[in-house]
């Protein structure tokens, strides 16, 4: 009898401490860790996973959840916070929840295991980019309900979309074309940022333009001994060369500190196609008829689109050198007034005051807005003129976004305060409100 009491009182002791053991790691820390372990990395990111995970920790904050799907098996998650006047415009939380590939052998720790360290680094591919954000917008809403007992004013959404890394066609923009996107009344977004590497805040206003280039050149075939004018592969060099040119002024600009590379035009090769095969590899002593380069551009929103283009036509590609071009704008360049994909950072712009008085009362600085290098789905916000910034609240942390061992330090995971301040002070200042109401 005693040993069956001792046994019994054993396993009650045993099931408290896993029950305290399993209260203890739900964390904003464990919670982040989990959120980066499910494998969304293309080229078959793992979607339905991620959002049923997202959906129980919205229903665990009390908070209404959507899926929309405009594409097969690649669901779109909101979340949504009422506020108590739901005819305010809303604001929008946005992240995506896929993540550029991972190569396993070139990582410390496996990029799917979100591996915390005994100096407070978590490993994980997406841990920038950008599920960290992704969970900071769901642990300021908790903080807000739980601890500070506050409820919005405006209703508040949070967006998980899909395929961000491949361009968002069948992600963000179509959720922002659709009927239930105009449903909740958006005023302000906010989407992913960067991080800063020194104690300062980021905000970005704008992201590059990315285009994708193609240059082709015909001409006559010859033998490898000849020398002759306008061949393929000469006419191909000759643009090449002019190219490089401009990218090395582009360039210049920055190593002298006259601009940041965001704000200067990006032209990067990435792959050449010329040749005539052979059963050994090309035949050498045939100089080919066509030949083909391909190039990753990326344009400042500050940059006359049709300037550019008229740049590729006249120097680049131009026709009398028996030059063509393929040129894909992935994405908008203005929005639908017909204005740079730019929101504006000034007095112009009453979500700026508020963002930036949220930013000193959570006691940090703002760095000098900037235009993003890369690309992101706010510029489809952008485009139906929607105010939207990019804001990753992550500061003294390297870059590491689409990197190896990419990583993102435990105290990082701390700055949902900022978020959660950002939320909270859309009632600081009342005139402001009452201006924003009319947005």
């Amino acid at each position: 009898m005693k040993g069956s009491k001792f046994i019994t009182l054993l396993l009650i002791i045993l099931s408290l401490y896993r029950q305290s053991a399993a209260a203890e790691e739900d964390t904003p820390v464990s919670r982040f860790q989990n959120y980066l372990r499910f494998k969304t990395a293309h080229p078959k990111p793992d979607y339905s996973k991620p959002v049923s995970y997202l959906i129980s920790q919205a229903q665990s904050i009390g908070l209404e959840t959507t899926i929309l799907e405009f594409a097969p098996s690649k669901p779109l998650l909101i979340i949504t916070w009422i506020g108590s006047n739901p005819y305010l415009p809303s604001i929008l939380l946005n992240s995506h929840l896929d993540s550029v590939p991972a190569e396993p052998s070139k990582w410390i720790y496996p990029p799917f295991a979100a591996t915390k360290t005994a100096d407070g680094k978590i490993y994980a591919r997406g841990a920038q980019d950008d599920k960290c954000i992704g969970m900071q917008y769901l642990e300021a809403i908790r903080e807000l309900r739980f601890v500070q007992g506050y409820s919005p004013v405006r209703t508040v959404h949070i967006s998980y979309v899909p395929d961000e890394e491949i361009g968002g066609a069948n992600g963000a923009a179509k959720f922002a074309g659709s009927d239930e996107f105009k449903g909740l009344n958006i005023g302000f977004m906010l989407d992913e940022g960067q991080a800063s590497t020194n104690e300062k805040f980021r905000v970005f206003y704008a992201d590059r333009l990315p285009w994708k280039l193609i240059i082709k050149a015909l001409g006559m075939p010859g033998h490898g001994s000849r020398m002759f004018d306008n061949s393929a592969m000469e006419n191909l060099m000759k643009s090449v060369e002019i190219m490089t040119r401009f990218r090395e002024g582009q360039f210049d600009l920055v190593k002298a500190g006259l601009a940041m590379n965001s704000e200067v035009v990006s032209v990067n090769p990435v792959y050449m196609k010329a040749g005539t095969p052979s059963p050994t590899g090309y035949q050498m002593n045939m100089q080919p008829s066509e030949a083909e380069a391909g190039f990753d551009i990326r344009v400042p929103p500050t940059v006359d689109p049709e300037l550019f283009i008229k740049r590729i036509v006249d120097e680049w590609a131009p026709h009398y050198r028996n030059m063509t071009y393929e040129l894909r704008e992935d994405g908008p360049i203005k929005d639908q007034m017909g204005r740079p994909l730019m929101t504006a950072t000034d007095d112009t712009n009453t979500w700026w005051g508020v963002f930036k008085e949220a930013i000193v009362s959570a006691g940090g600085t703002l760095s000098k807005p900037e235009i993003l290098a890369s690309t992101t789905d706010a510029r489809y916000m952008r485009e139906l003129g929607i105010p939207t910034f990019g804001f990753s609240p992550m500061t003294n942390t390297p870059i590491l976004l689409h990197e190896h061992n990419e990583y993102l330090e435990e105290s990082s995971c701390a700055q949902k305060n900022q978020l959660a301040l950002w939320i909270n002070s859309q009632e600081i200042n009342p005139s402001a409100i009452n201006s924003i109401s009319a947005i």
